[in-house]
C-alpha cells in the first residue's frame, strides 16, 4: 500500500520542510525541499512525476507559502521542463555533476521567483535570497540516495 503512494508522500514531506517554522538566521539557508524532491522524480521516472505535477505542487506551495497564485508554478515548471528535456543525459552524470545541474536550476528557480515578485510587488533583489541555491546543491547528494534506496526498495517504477 505504501508502494502506492511513496512519491506523494516524500513531495508532502517535502512540503512540511519547506514550510516548517526556523530562525531567522537559518531560515535564509533553507534548500529548495519541493524543488528537489520534485527534480529527483522527474529523473527517475519522467512519465510519473513531469511539469503537470510540478504545476500542481507549485500552486500548493503558493497557497502554503502566501504568495500571488502562480509564482512557485512558473518557476518549478520551467526548471521541471528543463530537467525533463534533458533526463536520459543528467542520468548518466555523477551524483556530484548532477549536484552541480541542480544548482544552476535551482537559481534558475530563485531568479523567476524574484523577477515574478518584482514585476508584483516591487521587492529589490539581496543577495541572501541565493544561500538556499548552495545549501541545495550540497543536500542533492544525500537527497538523492535517500529517495533511491527507498524507490528500489519499494520497486517503484
Amino acid at each position: 500500500m505504501f508502494k502506492s503512494y511513496a512519491i506523494a508522500l516524500s513531495i508532502i514531506a517535502a512540503l512540511v520542510l519547506q514550510i516548517m517554522p526556523m530562525p531567522h538566521l537559518a531560515d535564509q539557508f533553507r534548500p529548495d525541499w519541493v524543488l528537489l524532491v520534485l527534480c529527483y522524480w522527474t529523473l527517475a521516472l519522467p512519465n510519473r512525476v513531469n511539469v503537470g505535477i510540478g504545476f500542481l505542487v507549485g500552486l500548493v506551495m503558493d497557497i502554503l507559502l502566501g504568495t500571488s497564485l502562480g509564482i512557485h508554478s512558473v518557476a518549478i515548471c520551467l526548471c521541471l521542463f528543463v530537467l525533463a528535456a534533458n533526463y536520459q543525459r543528467l542520468r548518466n552524470y555523477s551524483v556530484w555533476q548532477q549536484s552541480v545541474v541542480i544548482g544552476i536550476l535551482a537559481a534558475l528557480y530563485h531568479v523567476v521567483v524574484f523577477w515574478i515578485q518584482h514585476l508584483l510587488t516591487d521587492v529589490f533583489f539581496l543577495f541572501t535570497y541565493l544561500w538556499p541555491v548552495l545549501t541545495s546543491m550540497l543536500i542533492w547528494p544525500w537527497l538523492f540516495l535517500l529517495l533511491r534506496k527507498v524507490r528500489r526498495q519499494l520497486r517503484i517504477s
